[in-house]
Parts: C-alpha cells; sequence; structure tokens
C-alpha cells in the first residue's frame, strides 16, 4: 500500500506516515480468509491512495486497487484486478486502531479497504474453479449494506454506475456469471500455455468471445468494463505473437465489447 500526498502542501507529513503505516498493518495483518496460507499462496496486491486534500482529521482521496496472480509453469504475472476508485472520503485521527469487524460498521476507511480485500479475493478465487469467490463476494456485499449507514458516497445505488454498490451486485448477480465464467475460461487459457500455446490461444478467444453475449443485453457494464481494462494489455500481446490463430471475429467482438480499448485493438494482427 502507498500512500501518495503530492497533492498536500503546508501540512503535517507524520499524520501520512502514521496512517500508512496503519493501512499497511491492517491490509496485511488482518485474517481475511480464516486459513492459515503460505506466502505462495497470498495474493500479489496492490493498494494506491493518493489524497487531494486534508482538513484537521478529513481526508479526501482516490484509491486504485490491483490485483495479480502467477501463470502456471511460469514466472508471468497475469493481472487480474484495476479499479480506481474516485469516492474515497474518510476520516482519520493519528494512532486510532483499524480493526475490521464483519457485524458492525466502523468507519469508511475501514470498510473500503474491508471490501476491496474481499473483491481481490473473490477475483482470485474465480480465476482458478468457476464463481468460486462466492464467499468473498458475500462478505464484499455485507460490509457494503452496513457501510451506507455512514452516509458516505460510494455505497448506494444512487451513486452512479462506477460504484462500489454496483461493483459488488453484479458480482454477486446470476445475471453477470458470463464474466465470472469467462475469467476461469481466460485463465484456462493462460496456465496451458506451456502444454500447446496455439490451443491455450483459442482457449482465450472463446473466453473473450463469450462476453459479448453479456454485453448484448447489458451493454457497458461496470463489471466488464474492470474486466477489460484490467487485462486489455495484455489481451494485445497474447495475440501479437506466437502461432497464429484467427481473430478477426475476435477483434470485431472486442471493438463492442470494450469500445473505449479501441485504439488497443487496433493493434492486434490479423
Amino acid at each position: 500500500m502507498t500512500l501518495n500526498t503530492q497533492k498536500i502542501s503546508n501540512a503535517n507529513q507524520q499524520v501520512f506516515k502514521t496512517l500508512e503505516t496503519a493501512i499497511n498493518e491492517f491490509v496485511n495483518k488482518t485474517d481475511w480468509t480464516g486459513q492459515a496460507l503460505t506466502q505462495k499462496e497470498k495474493v500479489d496486491c496492490s493498494m494506491y491512495i493518493t489524497i487531494s486534500s486534508y482538513t484537521s482529521d478529513q481526508f479526501v482521496a482516490n484509491i486504485q486497487v490491483q490485483s495479480s496472480r502467477n501463470i502456471f509453469n511460469s514466472t508471468y504475472s497475469s493481472p487480474v484486478l484495476n479499479v480506481n476508485d474516485k469516492d474515497f472520503t474518510f476520516n482519520y485521527t493519528e494512532f486510532e486502531n483499524l480493526t475490521y469487524i464483519p457485524t458492525s460498521y466502523d468507519s469508511n476507511l475501514v470498510s473500503v479497504l474491508s471490501f476491496y480485500s474481499y473483491i481481490i479475493l473473490g477475483m482470485d478465487a474465480d480465476t482458478f474453479i468457476p464463481l468460486f469467490g462466492d464467499r468473498y463476494y458475500k462478505e464484499a456485499l455485507n460490509i457494503s449494506n452496513l457501510a451506507q449507514q455512514g452516509g458516505y458516497k460510494g455505497w448506494n445505488q444512487s451513486d452512479g454506475t462506477l460504484s462500489r454498490f454496483v461493483l459488488i451486485n453484479d458480482l454477486m448477480s446470476p445475471t453477470y456469471n458470463e464474466i465470472r465464467q469467462s475469467s476461469f475460461q481466460y485463465y484456462l487459457g493462460l496456465d496451458t500455455m506451456h502444454q500447446d500455446l496455439k490451443k491455450a490461444k483459442e482457449i482465450v478467444k472463446g473466453s473473450l468471445m463469450n462476453l459479448s453475449k453479456l454485453n448484448n443485453t447489458k451493454p457497458n457494464s461496470y463489471l466488464l468494463r474492470v474486466f477489460m481494462d484490467s487485462k486489455s494489455d495484455e489481451i494485445v500481446s497474447i495475440f501479437s505473437g506466437g502461432p497464429s490463430v484467427a481473430i478477426n471475429d475476435m477483434v470485431d467482438s472486442l471493438n463492442k465489447t470494450s469500445s473505449s480499448n479501441s485504439g488497443k485493438w487496433q493493434l492486434l494482427k490479423y
């Protein structure tokens, strides 16, 4: 976790250092899974918080959350999640304890950090077994529901189409299972690239083509945007070298499901 305070001048820098230490300890030392995990089993992730204003004990910021996971039989790490949450306002008093209690609301700082910790775990789990992230998403949904009482933006249906409310409700909705299933298929392709590269690329292609079904009924969904924004560069890399597969139909599909990345899709070689 990194705290960026470059936008803040003439402020007590010590409080930011204390906050950064407190957040790192909270995220890294809280038992999110209830399981004893080896270092290899832990999810590789980062949270990058940029403070835009600070008054007394109130902070206005945004938080960039990223995670990745290793691909089988390789040294390559693939991006799973990349989301930038711009509605991150919280109160923090120097040296206060940050503690996650599943049954109660403590603060918006604790809620946001806990929420994204479970989103990271859920999305990682979905890449290994279809729809395996449910137990983590249920925790994130519980956090979201409890946090609504705090009155902070991002937790309510009225807070726009790119909110935490939308993200977790879409992840929990069977309507969007196609994205979660496609995530598993996508990583099945990546994990088998050491065996048969061309066949693996066909599997990855199939996973991306499947997303067009959802886009036909739920165009421009936030969850689809999160999936594509985290993987767009990787998709270009996968299909820019090695044994060739027919991708004309895939490029057409990508331009429909993720038009915001159309500039990248133009780099794909036919």
